[in-house]
């Protein structure tokens, strides 16, 4: 699996031992407000779907790594929006890394690895409309609205580039 630095992140595969990271991430109510918070087992196949999801696609989610502290911050990367065979950039950070333009730096890497290596022609992102922050990464990496759409049971904002 790929792996990709920028000049202040990390973006490689997770691996098991992410677990205790990822779970302090997915359990913050803050961070997953617009996602849902997830418990242990939630977190334990999320892992599990993140490593499988490469190996089978050649894409898929990266475990977000902060050079300067090597602590791992979150997960940014490529999957299959819900019920669809579209390709959705998502990203997750944790609140101590937000307003800094991290999420922005890993959603262009992911964009540009989308492209150029998964050789993709498409990748949509959505947020719900309250996410100000989630949006405003998406219009900055070059992704132009198309619709109101409802994805994972949720009134959302789609966005796509090609």
């Amino acid at each position: 699996m790929p792996e990709i630095e920028t000049p202040r992140l990390r973006l490689r595969n997770f691996l098991p031992d992410d677990f205790d990271d990822l779970f302090r991430i997915y359990s913050d109510a803050e961070v997953m407000k617009y996602l849902s918070p997830r418990n242990k087992e939630q977190t334990q196949a999320s892992l599990h779907k993140h490593i499988q999801h490469w190996q089978e696609y050649n894409f898929g989610m990266w475990a977000v790594v902060h050079k300067e502290s090597g602590r791992l911050i979150g997960r940014c990367g490529l999957g299959f929006l819900d019920n669809t065979l579209e390709v959705e950039l998502g990203y997750v950070l944790e609140k101590s890394y937000w307003n800094m333009g991290i999420g922005t730096e890993a959603a262009t890497a992911t964009i540009k690895y989308g492209f150029v290596e998964a050789e993709l022609n498409r990748i949509v992102a959505i947020a719900h409309p309250e996410n100000i922050a989630s949006v405003r990464v998406i219009q900055k990496i070059g992704m132009k609205y198309e619709k109101n759409a409802r994805y994972y049971n949720v009134d959302v904002v789609y966005y796509a580039i090609n």
